[in-house]
């Protein structure tokens, strides 16, 4: 494996260019915060193997989580849409080298969410079941099958290249169709299992690894959220929303007629109409908002997680209009006190995680929270929480206590790092890419 050199990535100038920027509008805390960001997680996460694809650790995890991976790379996106992609051929191939090697990770095992460089048996917990040396991980998370086809749409936009659109492409989109078709009915179709024997329930799924018993809706079910967390009622209302997007942007690029299109352009809408049935309540407070997870049963969870794909998050993942009215309500409520992931205190008020301690929250929610707002004070607002909660690490957590930011979860979480940075260049003027 070899490291890029970042400065070939991103020039020193263009860095500063956009430091200088951010200063102006938002205050060198700020600036100065973003100038380190964007270019560690370039110095340090990258790993350009044998066949040209890019092998991308999650921080201080050496491994690749196909959801992480592709967050990590949105700034860069935004940076390459900035900037323009003839300035920066380097990074516009780097990512796309990026891509290349999410797209073999999921053709390999699409219930895997995190994977290993080469198979060296490195692994989470020995004690999972399997034994396939590629997966550092293998809990299936919806999410893992939806972001990096969201990154090549992206790459594709923000660059005017689909040169990776190949049939690797192809192929891992079949997989991915395959895999959340048959996770509809979960129950009779599904061979997926996950046991971690001697553990939190959070970390294992109940029923010998098959999950919590769960009806036919018209969702696809998720054993784990992204945090890793197991899902307690088996469907992810904004997990399927993502898949749903997901799948039109594969169907638009494989074309109006091609087989594959039309099966994921079918499971799309039933996916939506899933969530439709199920998946959307009556708030006494907060009017009809999305739920969080349901099992078609009867059972329902009114919350929302700091992570993506999370209910907060749907502009950014699922192409819901950030004008949304529903959107709108659902947003209120992740923002009160009425989502019992919700923590206030007197560094900064957010969605958090039972990933995380009581009180904590994320700034990766923090971020998302400034990215799908139209008011640009709050978003400014955000930006200068973020920055001024660190510690004096220079690094953004991935949680910390409202009341004192030295208690804080991950030394080094380059995801959190990617989002500060994406809000820092929509609050210098660059809108994000929804």
């Amino acid at each position: 494996m070899v490291r890029p050199d970042p400065d070939e990535l991103l020039p020193p100038p263009i860095v500063r260019r956009w430091t200088e920027r951010i200063d102006r509008f938002a205050g060198a805390e700020c600036a100065d915060l973003f100038a380190v960001a964007i270019r560690r997680t370039l110095a340090r996460t990258l790993h350009r193997l044998d066949d040209g694809t890019v092998f991308v650790v999650t921080g201080d995890i050496p491994a690749m989580w196909l959801r992480d991976a592709a967050t990590q790379m949105r700034p860069y996106l935004a940076l390459l849409g900035a900037t323009g992609p003839g300035e920066l051929p380097g990074l516009a191939e780097m990512i796309g080298g990026v891509v290349r090697r999410q797209f073999a990770y999921i053709a390999h095992d699409p219930y895997a969410n995190a994977f290993n460089a080469a198979p060296n048996g490195n692994c989470h917990e020995p004690r999972d079941l399997g034994d396939d040396p590629w997966l550092w991980e293998r809990k299936y998370e919806i999410d893992s099958l939806c972001f990096p086809f969201q990154l090549a749409d992206q790459l594709a936009r923000a660059t005017a290249d689909t040169a990776h659109f190949t049939a690797a492409f192809r192929a891992a989109a079949g997989t991915a169709v395959d895999t959340l078709t048959v996770e509809l009915d979960h129950e009779n179709l599904s061979s997926y299992r996950f046991v971690r024997p001697d553990t939190i329930p959070q970390d294992t799924l109940p029923r010998d690894g098959r999950g919590a018993p769960v009806a036919v809706t018209g969702m696809t079910w998720s054993a784990f959220r992204p945090s890793d967390d197991a899902c307690v009622h088996g469907y992810l209302v904004p997990a399927n929303l993502m898949a749903a997007h997901t799948l039109d942007l594969i169907a638009a690029r494989l074309g109006v007629a091609d087989e594959l299109a039309v099966r994921a352009r079918s499971l799309a809408a039933i996916l939506r109409a899933g969530v439709e049935a199920h998946g959307v309540v009556a708030h006494p407070h907060h009017g009809e908002i999305w739920a969080y997870e349901v099992d078609g049963l009867g059972a329902t969870l009114l919350a929302d997680d700091a992570n993506m794909p999370s209910l907060l998050s749907l502009p950014l993942v699922a192409g819901i209009d950030p004008a949304d009215a529903r959107y709108a309500r659902t947003r209120g409520f992740v923002l009160s006190p009425d989502n019992p992931y919700f923590y206030r205190g007197a560094l900064a008020a957010g969605p958090g995680s039972p990933h995380t301690p009581v009180d904590h929250v994320w700034p990766i929610a923090l971020a998302v929270a400034g990215l799908t707002t139209a008011d640009r004070s709050e978003s400014l607002r955000l930006l200068r929480t973020i920055a001024a909660t660190t510690a004096g690490t220079g690094h953004v957590h991935e949680s910390f206590h409202v009341d004192d930011d030295t208690r804080f979860t991950r030394d080094w979480f380059s995801w959190a790092d990617s989002m500060y940075c994406e809000l820092a260049l929509r609050v210098a003027g660059y809108p994000q890419a929804l």
